[in-house]
């Protein structure tokens, strides 16, 4: 029923084990029992009677089971992910944490550590269905794993993992985008996608055609990127801004305008 705790019940005598979605709870168990909570796992009611023993490094913590989770999905958009989770009688809940890892490539292998990214706030108390979403954005390619978790007012806490791993693709064509803000003011961003791996130059002119910065010039890997542009050493003025990739036997070229105000 709930996923993050593991219960081995040893005994022959189990007189009662309930849960209610309601303000109050109860647990109990009979002489005998024997209770293991596993490390981050919380057995949660506001009325636990524990006759026989517990074992484990997780807690027995008193408040009623704070949140049921109905659904955790995701929706992939290009380099763009976007979680939603729809939970169900929410009790004292103030929130979730939302932790990502990466699957690591060979020959390096494994994953990287759980990292927090964000927090969204909770409803505390409610009998509704309540719909949650993130938007994870501008990744690079990759596999992803996510998992949220759900804390109480009371710090105690919770993890519900997304089903299976979420995969980020190369993009499948060269593609330069509009700097934004257009126009600079003195600073924008120039996002680009990469299918294959290669040189990778941007370039600015002025309306003579004359070369005055280069706003990158190194090698990529296939991907998702994003280049700062800084034109505070600029005049005011129209320019264009041109983006040469070259690798694997293939070679793309782009042009777009750029305004500069200070």
């Amino acid at each position: 029923m709930f996923p993050s705790i593991w219960l081995m019940i040893m005994t022959v005598t189990f007189i009662t084990a309930s849960v209610h979605s309601q303000a109050t709870s109860s647990i109990t168990y009979d002489a005998g029992t024997s209770i293991e909570v596993q490390s981050g796992a919380d057995e949660c009611a506001n009325d636990i009677i524990i006759n026989g023993t517990f074992s484990g490094s997780g807690t027995i913590c008193s408040g009623a089971l704070p949140v049921t989770l109905i659904s955790f999905e995701h929706i992939v958009n290009r380099n763009d992910v976007k979680l939603i989770w729809v939970t169900d009688n929410e009790i004292n809940n103030a929130g979730f944490d939302i932790e990502r890892r990466t699957h690591l490539n060979q020959p390096e292998g494994g994953s990287s550590e759980w990292e927090k990214i964000a927090f969204i706030q909770g409803n505390g108390n409610t009998t509704w269905h309540s719909i949650y979403t993130y938007a994870d954005l501008k990744l690079q390619s990759g596999t992803y794993q996510y998992r949220i978790k759900q804390i109480d007012y009371n710090g105690n806490y919770e993890y519900f993992d997304l089903a299976g791993s979420v995969l980020i693709d190369n993009p499948r064509v060269f593609s330069v985008g509009q700097n934004y803000p257009n126009p600079s003011n003195p600073k924008s961003k120039i996002e680009f996608e990469l299918p294959v791996s290669g040189l990778v130059s941007i370039k600015l002119y002025n309306m003579l055609g004359e070369e005055v910065s280069i706003i990158i010039n190194e090698m990529k890997e296939a991907g998702y990127y994003s280049a700062e542009f800084d034109g505070s050493n600029l005049a005011s003025g129209v320019y264009v801004y041109r983006i040469v990739a070259e690798g694997n036997g293939q070679r793309f070229s782009g042009t777009k305008k750029m305004i500069l105000v200070k």
